[in-house]
């Protein structure tokens, strides 16, 4: 084993902590960036949008340029436009090029993704793989958890004297010690130039045009209000012409992005379909909870991050521990699997009981549970994922897990606006039926309750001057913890899939020291 390598491979992770730090923790920032730079709300919704589309087409290509350009090179160089584009984002408060800079960061962190896969896979013999993959795992289960915390750092108390310009400093530091780690430890491979005459530049531009708007239409549809909308109807369109035109292009291109033919392997398929719902349903862990708190308790970060730094926090013990529980030759994966989402299930489950008292303390046991299930699937998946991967497959694989997972960021976005829009609307529909019909007791007059008078003394006038306003915001606030109940139980019908699906797909594996020996 080289030490160099995993000197490299640790420069790697850390490029990938400030690429997912720079997506999620400016995400959750977006309102203090908005004022600052003069955004209103629907550019701002933009600044997410070219993100995520950039992003998936980096994951596409990343597997490819790294081989062609020799991966100790184009990490160098990935790193390099990663820190220069954030450092950029601060100092223009013109919106074109905002846009444009962070196209350039999801291109990047789209790019970065799967080449800690790739040399997590090249830097560790078979008898230790399980703890790289534990590494690449913490880009799903550990990075996204922690931003909260980021978040709640940059944004301070309110009298803080860092602020929102962090989440894009942060790259810099970041940045010097992955660039300063791959340089040393990375092996210089030899450019294999000759591969561009052959570069699938079809399956490019078909990645760019059918998942691109795949991707907007899933975050600007509810906006523009669905196919009511010609925009949205064109987007469709594209997307539905490009993505199978770009399936027959990978099948029978000669070097293609993504080797599709993978798809035949049970359990390479297993991964993919779970790696993509998982990413989903993880929602229920950290956006949802934070969503509720934010929303409905009025939390800064600078108080809800307990509730996700739980989850990151544990991942640095539950990881390495699949890991060493996974190579043990008698445990079957898939029953490590089925415990795991059998455990995020009961935290859908607990979660869908929340109720408009629930304060951060209530959510720490269901997210015990979640982070328990979290590490319990992610790890599993992998190994079956990579233990029926060729070495010369090995970039196509890193391409094919890392794409689907950057489409279910997306996805997510448009099934908990879809519950919002679909529940939010018919919680509100009854609750204020319900109050016309029974608005002596509700809203006029003298109540049931003296300690919850009505907002409207029995003549119709209002019992104080805010007193309607107040009504208003409870009626507001209850919809919300019903619509977000809705989410938790949506996810966790997910989790019932994902429970089924485990129990007929993927094949019996083993550690890789014992596949691949086989092999």
């Amino acid at each position: 084993m080289d030490i160099k390598m995993l000197i490299a491979l640790a420069g790697v992770i850390v490029a990938a902590m400030s690429t997912e730090l720079n997506s999620a923790v400016s995400s959750i920032l977006l309102s203090d960036i908005s004022g600052s730079t003069g955004m209103s709300h629907d550019p701002a919704t933009w600044f997410t949008a070219v993100y995520d589309t950039a992003e998936i087409f980096g994951m596409a290509i990343s597997p490819w340029f790294a081989i062609t350009l020799s991966l100790r090179g184009w990490t160098l160089g990935v790193i390099v436009t990663t820190t220069v584009s954030s450092v950029l984002v601060p100092a223009t408060d013109n919106l074109t090029l905002l846009y444009m800079l962070r196209a350039v960061q999801g291109l990047c962190g789209g790019l970065t993704i799967p080449l800690l896969m790739t040399t997590a896979l090249r830097a560790l013999p078979p008898a230790i793989r399980l703890y790289g993959l534990a590494c690449y795992s913490l880009t799903a289960t550990f990075f996204p958890n922690l931003a909260l915390a980021v978040a709640a750092l940059w944004a301070g108390t309110g009298d803080s004297p860092l602020g929102w310009q962090w989440a894009f400093f942060q790259s810099v530091p970041l940045g010097l010690i992955a660039a300063a780690l791959v340089w040393y430890g990375m092996i210089q491979d030899p450019p294999k130039l000759e591969r561009f005459r052959r570069f699938d530049w079809r399956g490019a531009v078909l990645v760019l045009l059918g998942f691109g708007s795949l991707a907007v239409m899933f975050q600007q549809g509810d906006r523009y209000d669905w196919f009511n909308s010609p925009t949205i109807c064109v987007l469709a369109l594209t997307a539905a012409v490009c993505i199978p035109a770009f399936g027959i292009n990978e099948w029978f291109h000669e070097l293609p992005l993504l080797r599709l033919q993978m798809l035949g392997r049970r359990n390479f398929a297993y991964a993919l379909i779970t790696l993509f719902v998982f990413l989903i349903v993880t929602q229920a862990a950290s956006t949802v909870p934070n969503m509720y708190l934010t929303s409905v308790q009025h939390y800064r970060p600078a108080q809800a991050y307990l509730i996700t730094a739980e989850i990151a926090a544990s991942q640095l013990l539950l990881l390495p521990l699949m890991a060493w529980l996974l190579d043990f030759e008698w445990l079957d994966a898939r029953i490590l699997s089925f415990i795991g989402m059998a455990c995020l299930l009961a935290a859908c489950i607990g979660d869908s009981f929340l109720t408009a008292v629930w304060q951060r303390p209530q959510f720490y046991l269901w997210q015990g549970f979640a982070s328990v299930g979290e590490a319990m699937i992610v790890m599993p998946l992998l190994m079956k994922a990579t233990n029926v991967v060729k070495i010369e497959e090995a970039p196509f694989a890193s391409a094919m897990v890392n794409m689907p997972r950057a489409v279910s960021a997306t996805a997510s976005v448009w099934l908990l606006e879809l519950i919002e829009r679909w529940r939010g609307a018919l919680h509100s529909d009854r609750i204020t039926d319900q109050i016309g019909q029974d608005r002596f007791r509700t809203i006029q007059g003298h109540g049931v309750l003296r300690t919850s008078p009505p907002p409207l003394l029995g003549d119709g006038t209002p019992r104080t001057p805010h007193a309607l306003d107040d009504f208003y915001r409870a009626v507001e606030a209850q919809v919300r913890v019903l619509t977000i109940s809705d989410m938790f139980v949506v996810l966790g019908c997910i989790c019932v899939g994902l429970i089924v699906l485990v129990m007929i797909l993927p094949e019996r594996t083993y550690p890789p020291r014992i596949a691949l020996a086989k092999k």
